[in-house]
């Protein structure tokens, strides 16, 4: 029988999937009465509906002191996870996003993509790119815009060339698509009016793409953009602290403006982001970079190191690694043996063993989503790269490593497209890198953060990445596909030759590196997207 009465059922239903099974959606509108009501029912042994009825229903006259004192009871910090909210930011510098983007846990964030929206208009008659406060209040204010300016110029006045340039180097005669009854066919051998259609659009997208992936390089990192994010009070609470804890006054401003609007609809979960709790953590980030700025000046000595792109700086050693993978890939099916015990009966297994096992299991992959075991988590790189930092941006998106960056600079040169040589800029694009080096030099004495916002996406970036061989396989099959850019997936391709060349054993489980070279990356993909169109039509 139902503990529920008639009316009780009606008013449930409001908050509620159902009233009558085992199963069920929390459904009530509030962010606030999710969380704290999840806090209530892990100290009680009624129903979490009970629950509801009993103290939830009619909270809204007792205030905010009711969610604070029953969250504050349950204490946990976990506790903050139960509150989500989604929050969107317009018109923010590529320099800030990728700082709110260094968070990894408990939040997922999509941003406005270079690759299928321009940033050649203008609003109120200038470009979207941030004007930072420090540097327009400096002497070098009109030399930032200049910079800035002929970037976007330059960008904007290629959009055109570029993708006529690309149109004739691979002409839509060339391509091959699929006809209504799923043939394939060049588009000149098309009859169909529909199948034309088709083609024209799958052919115009793949060409802007290109053109605009080729182009990216020449905005500078003030860009302005948009991002959307989604996730629970404890990580934005957190964000909001490093934000707050910033030296760079849009990021400050960002913290206060998020932190007003996430009060709206989450407020008891991220009020500890800058009351005095936030403020010693606040004060706690700030000491650590001073610190570890202060111990580098100390202890290290500048020094030129030769150009590369991918290095693979650890992986251990090749037999401790794959004794480690084994051990985790044998140990939950292996009943009354301790880890010690699995690892070493591992460690005096014959070579061949070790193959046919490693090979068994990389058999077993059919496709790129099915991913390998948590045993091959035991292995693990650290790579040292530098790379453009438009490649950047596309390799930060993977959180489940260790990533560790530098300011962005302009002291290590710039990646020069071939498109942009073979479209006669090559000088025009050379301009504008010196140009913005010129003022990132002048500025970067006296406000190191601030003169990032100078520097094109053209120019490299030192970062190290350390991941394990689990996360390496689902990032370097993913960023090796055809319609990747073509920055990263020559990037991916290295990292792949690297752990080969370290782990010939362990590297097997990689199965679906794709190793060549695209001329028009987007060019399948869209045919894909566009069949999907056709069915839902």
């Amino acid at each position: 029988m139902s503990e529920f009465s008639d009316h009780e059922k009606k008013v449930l239903m409001d908050h509620f999937s159902n009233t009558d099974d085992s199963v069920f959606a929390i459904i009530t509108t509030r962010q606030v009465d999710r969380g704290a009501l999840m806090s209530r029912y892990s100290r009680t042994d009624k129903s979490m509906r009970k629950v509801f009825l009993d103290e939830f229903l009619h909270n809204e006259s007792r205030g905010q002191e009711f969610y604070d004192k029953v969250l504050l009871e349950y204490g946990d910090d976990s506790v903050a996870e139960l509150g989500e909210a989604q929050i969107a930011i317009e018109g923010v510098s590529n320099i800030a996003v990728k700082k709110i983007e260094d968070r990894r846990l408990g939040l997922s964030y999509l941003e406005k993509s270079s690759r299928y929206v321009a940033w050649d208009k203008k609003v109120a008659g200038r470009y979207k790119f941030f004007l930072e406060p420090d540097i327009m209040d400096s002497r070098h204010a009109d030399r930032y815009v200049d910079s800035c300016n002929l970037d976007f110029d330059m960008y904007s006045k290629n959009i055109q060339p570029m993708i006529s340039f690309i149109q004739e180097r691979e002409p839509i005669d060339r391509q091959k698509f699929k006809t209504s009854d799923g043939k394939d066919a060049l588009f000149s051998d098309l009859r169909e009016e529909s199948d034309i259609k088709s083609a024209t659009r799958i052919y115009n997208a793949t060409i802007r793409a290109k053109a605009l992936d080729v182009l990216r390089g020449l905005l500078p990192a003030s860009t302005l953009t948009n991002v959307g994010i989604t996730g629970n009070g404890r990580a934005f609470e957190y964000l909001l602290t490093i934000l707050y804890s910033s030296g760079l006054k849009e990021e400050r401003d960002l913290a206060f403006k998020m932190h007003r609007e996430l009060s709206t609809v989450i407020s008891s979960f991220v009020k500890r982001s800058d009351d005095p709790h936030g403020k010693e953590m606040q004060k706690y980030l700030r000491q650590i970079r001073k610190e570890s700025k202060d111990f580098s000046a100390r202890y290290l000595k500048p020094s030129k190191s030769s150009d590369y792109l991918v290095r693979l700086v650890d992986a251990g050693g090749q037999k401790k690694a794959e004794d480690m993978v084994i051990t985790a890939l044998l140990y939950d099916q292996s009943p009354g043996l301790s880890y010690r015990d699995v690892l070493s009966q591992v460690r005096k297994m014959p070579p061949n063993a070790r193959k046919v096992i490693i090979k068994r299991f990389s058999e077993m992959r059919a496709n790129r989503r099915q991913r390998p075991p948590r045993g091959f988590e035991m292995a693990e790189y650290t790579f040292d790269l530098r790379t453009n930092y438009g490649m950047f941006r596309d390799l930060h998106r993977h959180r489940v490593l260790t990533l560790e960056r530098q300011l962005l600079t302009a002291d290590h040169g710039f990646s020069l497209p071939e498109e942009i040589i073979a479209l006669g800029i090559k000088k025009d694009f050379e301009d504008c890198m010196y140009r913005s080096k010129e003022v990132f030099a002048l500025l970067k004495g006296q406000m190191p953060e601030q003169a990032q916002y100078v520097v094109p996406f053209a120019y490299n970036y030192n970062y190290f990445i350390k991941l394990n061989l689990r996360e390496a396989t689902h990032l370097l099959e993913l960023r090796t596909v055809p319609q990747g850019h073509a920055d990263y997936r020559k990037v991916a391709q290295s990292m792949y030759r690297c752990i080969k060349k370290s782990h010939p054993n362990l590297s097997q489980i990689i199965k679906f590196v794709d190793l060549k070279a695209y001329g028009l990356e987007r060019f399948e993909a869209e045919k894909r997207i566009e069949e999907k169109r056709k069915r839902l039509r």
